[in-house]
Parts: structure tokens; C-alpha cells; sequence
């Protein structure tokens, strides 16, 4: 129980961190590197699958990818991009951060449920996949976003 509650205190720190940096992400332009480059950092994390502890199950791989994509379409929903002054800005969504906590929250809830039954490796290994899946999905849905708005622009400033 100690370690779902430091772990969570952690989520809790990772999500306010998170906050402060799409705030300020938000007065620069957007890139493709921008949006690509949180999920490569991200992946190093499988690295925990080396050891035997964390391995879970294919169902439950696919379950926590599922569950993971599932709940990014609150974040795909609320990113959104605009043009100014010939660059692409992502518009800081106030709901953002409300999304965010309310998923952390769903987190939390599900971790306790779930550590009971599955040990801490595991729960571990599976919150990762979902966090994993969801930003992955969310990330492709930025590109496909900002590439339109890139398209248009190119457009505008030939014609």
C-alpha cells in the first residue's frame, strides 16, 4: 500500500509538471519534433520489461493499450491548433488540465483496485502500457492535426 501511494503522489507530480510544460509550450510554435519527440522519451520506459517482474500477459498488454487509447480521446478532443503569424501554435485548452487529473484520479482509483490482485510489478507494467497507448494516440491525432494546418499553410503562402 506504501508504494501505491508514493507512486501516486508521483503520478500527481508528473501530471502538474506536465501542466506547467504544455503552458509553456504553448506561447512557442509547434513542430513535428515537438509532438513526436515525448512518446520516443517515453518508450525507454519498456526497458522495465527486461526483467521478469514487470511482464504481464498479452491480454493484459492489449486490455491496458486499449484502456490507454481509450482515454486519450478526452486529450485528442481538447488539442487544438491555429495559425498565427504564419507558424502553428497548439491553443492552450482550459480543460486540459481538468483532463488530466480526472484521468490521474481514474488512475489512482484503479491502481487501489487493482493492487490487491496484481502485484505492484504488474500494476506498474500495465500503467505504463496504458499511459503509453494513450499519449501514442494522442500524439498521432496532434500530427495528423498539425500536418493539415502545415498543408494549409504552405497553401496560403503560395497562392
Amino acid at each position: 500500500m506504501f508504494w501505491v501511494i508514493v507512486s501516486s503522489i508521483g503520478a500527481m507530480c508528473m501530471a502538474v509538471l506536465a501542466i506547467f510544460l504544455r503552458l509553456k509550450s504553448a506561447k512557442k510554435p509547434a513542430s513535428v519534433k515537438k509532438i513526436i519527440l515525448p512518446p520516443l522519451f517515453m518508450s525507454t520506459g519498456a526497458l522495465m520489461f527486461i526483467f521478469p517482474e514487470f511482464r504481464i500477459e498479452w491480454s493484459q498488454v492489449l486490455e491496458a493499450l486499449l484502456v490507454g487509447i481509450a482515454f486519450s480521446i478526452l486529450l485528442i478532443y481538447g488539442s487544438k491548433f491555429e495559425i498565427k503569424q504564419n507558424n502553428i501554435y497548439l491553443i492552450p485548452s482550459k480543460s486540459f488540465a481538468l483532463i488530466l487529473f480526472g484521468l490521474l484520479l481514474l488512475r489512482i482509483i484503479l491502481k487501489l483496485a487493482l493492487s490487491g490482485s496484481i502485484s505492484l510489478y504488474e500494476t506498474s507494467g500495465m500503467f505504463f502500457l496504458l499511459a503509453f497507448g494513450m499519449i501514442i494516440s494522442w500524439r498521432i491525432a496532434m500530427l495528423i492535426k498539425y500536418k493539415k494546418l502545415e498543408k494549409r499553410l504552405k497553401y496560403t503562402e503560395v497562392h
